[in-house]
């Protein structure tokens, strides 16, 4: 099943200061990515599959939003 990050990290029933406090991010920067206003660094796609209990291939990223 895929998944955008957002429905992801609510199908964990995590607020997005929860799953920034586990991935090591800011509360913004996981808003960024599930705005699709930027998308993670490959280095921390192994933290969000751990935390979000999915893998690369079940997440969609949104297109990034450039304007």
């Amino acid at each position: 099943m895929r998944l955008t990050m957002k429905a992801a990290r609510v199908n964990k029933n995590l607020k997005q200061s929860e799953a920034a406090d586990r991935i090591g991010v800011s509360e913004a920067t996981i808003s960024k990515w599930e705005r699709g206003l930027c998308v993670p660094n490959v280095k921390f796609i192994p933290l969000i599959e751990a935390v979000y209990g999915v893998t690369y291939d079940d997440l969609i990223f949104l297109p990034c939003n450039n304007a």
